[in-house]
Order: structure tokens, then C-alpha cells, then sequence
């Protein structure tokens, strides 16, 4: 593995504090490029990507992520939504059920990454009312919100937290 690769790996944290700098559309377009390369079942690409730097409609984010303050200051988020019915066309329940959501998490873990090697911060926040956020978004039916990425630049750099030893989360069968 590349020690730029590593890098970003170990670099990446839950960014929860930013900076009010904005973030320019190109950059957020690079981003979004990279998150569409994800890999997903049979190729469907079932995932939406939604961007949002309106200040009204990040405090409507988080009030519908339970309070969390940081996605309505962060200067834009993207909310990552499947399309479960793509999936389902050739998986059918499998499809719907499971595969676009895990789909649509390559995608939101490739945005992170590329967020964190081009200096930015970001948070996965996975705690919200998806009713609430289909309503201030005015999702399109069908699309399912799975994910909502703050980003910004990094207003601190947290201390590198653990992670628990490779042999402790890894099971051999040979």
C-alpha cells in the first residue's frame, strides 16, 4: 500500500468543528467524483447524491439529525441517498434490502477519504429522522437517506484515536 494511501486512512476523523471558509463547487465536484467510483452490485450505482449549502436547509439537517449543531455550521453537506428499487430490478429483496445500502456506504466512505486527501473535514452521521429529511429536502420518492457528510475545512485536529489490534477483529481460516 502507497504511505500517501495510509496517510489518508490514518488521517481521516470525524470532523465536528469547522472553520465558516466555504468550499468551492469544483472542489465539492471532486469529491462527488470520487464517491460515484465506488464499487456496488452488478454495477446499479444506486446512490443520489445531494448537496446543500443553503444555510436553511442545514439547520433543517440538523434539527432532523437530532440536534447535531455541526451539520448546520459546516459550510455544505451532502446527504447520500439509495434508490433501493435499482437494486432491487436485478436482486429483488436482496437487491432493495441490502445491497444498495451497502452500496451507497462504498460511497459515502470513498467521499470521506477523498475529503480527508483533499484537506477537508467531513463526519458520517448516520442519527437522523429519514421521514424528516426526505421533507426538508424534498427527496424525490424512492430515494432513501442513508448518510449525511458535513464538510468543511477542520477547525481542530483531534489526537489520532485507537483502533483495536488486528488480533482482536481478525479470524484466520487456512
Amino acid at each position: 500500500m502507497s504511505l500517501d494511501f495510509v496517510g489518508v486512512l490514518t488521517g481521516r476523523f470525524s470532523c465536528r468543528s469547522f472553520s465558516a471558509a466555504p468550499i468551492a463547487r469544483e472542489r465539492i465536484v471532486d469529491l462527488l467524483e470520487a464517491a460515484r467510483w465506488a464499487p456496488s452490485a452488478g454495477n446499479c450505482q444506486p446512490w443520489r447524491f445531494v448537496v446543500v449549502t443553503d444555510a436553511g436547509h442545514r439547520r433543517a439537517l440538523a434539527a432532523a439529525a437530532f440536534g447535531q449543531e455541526f451539520v448546520a455550521a459546516a459550510p455544505a453537506t451532502i446527504v447520500v441517498c439509495a434508490v433501493p428499487a435499482e437494486c432491487a430490478r436485478t436482486y429483488g429483496a436482496r437487491g432493495r434490502d441490502l445491497y444498495c445500502l451497502q452500496d451507497t456506504a462504498a460511497a459515502t466512505e470513498n467521499l470521506l477519504l477523498a475529503a480527508t486527501a483533499a484537506g477537508l473535514g467531513a463526519c458520517w452521521v448516520g442519527a437522523f429522522d429519514e421521514a424528516a429529511v426526505q421533507r426538508a429536502l424534498e427527496l424525490e420518492p424512492g430515494w432513501r437517506p442513508v448518510a449525511i457528510v458535513p464538510l468543511g475545512v477542520p477547525a481542530q485536529t483531534p489526537s489520532r484515536r485507537d483502533r483495536r489490534p488486528l488480533e482482536a477483529v481478525t479470524r484466520w481460516i487456512e
